[in-house]
């Protein structure tokens, strides 16, 4: 892919800091966003009224509508309504499925949209992915990724620490994807793109080894950039295939089993250090990242085992087999190894025996 072509991909805009809200009328004048300020909000539960109503005084023109929750239905019924007022824009504020549906919305109207997040619970937040929740479950669907974002640290403090804390997981769960990545390429000739595949490990290299909590102002930034990093991974390779391998299938086969269970975050730090789990035990390798992984989710208070997500180790491993139907087609460590009933059970078992589960 062309650089020029890399660099469209990338938000035209990132700001993460205390008081980045207020800069969001300054933002939506810029001409390259709406030539005649046409733009409206789109507003989740939780924190995005607050913002809206914040922001309304630099942006009087603006239309606030609410989204009731991250389905493929509520994502519908907002780009119809984003369609017949003509909109130029849209700002979508809110948590990650508030945001996946705006994104969406923004994308059946064929219109540009812009990223206010309110908790840092996964790289939805400037990504070219929407997780929606349809009549089947849920799914991922292809999106436009975000012209602009804005992280405001005092709005992401004010959300619950388990939301703030769950895209630490997403964001580590990114070395899974690229070794799979990786083992895919040795294994089946699959294509890398080494420009995606570098920004995906950088962005989870500075998380793992940054010092500090959720408490920092700095552990918080590097946390959005992660997050923001993984999203324009996935933008560079044009899937999601830097920042979901084994790690995520499971991560969904747990959400279409056993829904409610935990949330996206919190399920791929999981599912990332049972991958390294297997590729230690199977293969001879991982073992040191393994260790990483696990003492960077137990530093942040992260799920480690099933138990810590309200599963038994059977439960556990039904959704271990029931991963690779999550991503047909997609190859990593769970299709290498093809384990099948018995053997996923023991693996599990395992899991939890070596590490204290």
């Amino acid at each position: 892919m062309p650089l020029l072509t890399r660099m469209l991909n990338a938000p035209l805009s990132i700001d993460v800091r205390r008081g980045a809200v207020a800069t969001l009328g300054e933002l939506l004048a810029d001409r390259r966003i709406a030539t005649e300020g046409r733009v409206a909000i789109a507003v989740g539960p939780g924190q995005g009224d607050q913002i809206a109503e914040h922001v309304r005084p630099s942006l009087a023109a603006c239309e606030v509508f609410h989204v009731e929750g991250g389905t493929v239905e509520a994502a519908v019924s907002l780009g119809s309504r984003l369609r017949a007022g003509s909109y130029e824009a849209v700002v979508g504020i809110g948590g990650g499925r508030t945001i996946d549906a705006t994104k969406y919305a923004a994308t059946l109207s064929g219109i540009p949209m812009v990223s206010v997040a309110t908790n840092l619970s996964h790289d939805g937040i400037c990504s070219p992915v929407a997780s929606l929740v349809h009549d089947k479950g849920k799914g991922s669907f292809g999106v436009v990724m975000p012209l602009a974002m804005i992280v405001d640290l005092d709005y992401v403090r004010a959300a619950p620490d388990r939301l703030v804390r769950a895209g630490i997981g997403d964001v580590v769960s990114n070395f899974s994807a690229v070794d799979d990545w990786l083992l895919a390429a040795d294994e089946c000739g699959e294509r890398i793109d080494r420009m995606a595949l570098t920004v995906a490990r950088t962005a989870a290299e500075a998380l793992l080894h940054q010092p500090g909590s959720i408490d920092s102002d700095r552990f918080l930034t590097v946390l959005a950039e992660g997050l923001v990093l993984s999203g324009m991974a996935m933008a560079f390779a044009g899937d999601s295939r830097p920042a979901s391998g084994g790690d995520h299938e499971i991560l969904h086969a747990i959400d279409h089993l056993f829904p409610d269970t935990a949330n996206h975050g919190e399920l791929a730090g999981i599912g990332a250090a049972f991958c390294y789990h297997l590729r230690a035990t199977r293969l001879g390798a991982g073992e040191e990242r393994l260790e990483e992984i696990l003492a960077c989710l137990g530093r942040h208070g992260l799920p480690r085992f099933p138990a810590d997500i309200g599963l038994s180790a059977e439960q556990f491993a039904e959704a271990v087999r029931y991963a690779p139907q999550t991503r047909p087609g997609r190859y990593t460590i769970l299709e290498h190894l093809s384990l099948d009933e018995g053997e996923t059970r023991k693996a599990v078992h395992e899991y939890v025996q070596a590490h204290g589960g």
